[in-house]
């Protein structure tokens, strides 16, 4: 029967023996929590939610809300000019749910040189005007 190796570890056994990054073997998970509170933002605007330093390597997010965004506004998650790269944008209607969310090509990623700016882009529709909110918790691995 063959062995392999994952992609992560593939030089492990070379001489010298080559390890793979601490952000994604061996690393600490960071979480970066950002409460969006439902203040009737307009389609097309974007929340910062987390400044993430450098060699930080995504691996999932979750999502729960005190309400509904509606039936109509999109929620994306990503960064400029990916606004899709962590979430799709598709409608969140699960109150009082944790909703885990991550795009495969996003966390199969390396780690990126600078820092990066994590937004939700609101889409199709505003959000609600009330006291309800989303809290956007995102973890990634860190060297």
């Amino acid at each position: 029967m063959a062995t392999t190796f994952a992609t992560e570890i593939a030089n492990i056994d070379a001489i010298p023996s080559i390890n793979a990054s601490g952000g994604v073997q061996g690393g600490r998970l960071r979480r970066y929590r950002a409460t969006v509170p439902y203040a009737g933002q307009a389609a097309a605007d974007d929340v910062v939610l987390a400044r993430v330093p450098a060699g930080y390597t995504f691996a999932y997010g979750v999502i729960t809300a005190s309400a509904t965004a509606g039936a109509a506004a999109t929620l994306a998650i990503g960064v400029t000019g990916a606004t899709g790269k962590y979430r799709a944008a598709a409608v969140f209607t699960a109150a009082n749910t944790p909703t885990l969310f991550g795009v495969a090509a996003a966390v199969g990623e390396a780690a990126p040189a600078g820092v990066t700016e994590v937004k939700l882009t609101i889409a199709e529709a505003a959000l609600p005007t009330s006291s309800n909110f989303a809290v956007v918790d995102l973890y990634f691995s860190a060297p």
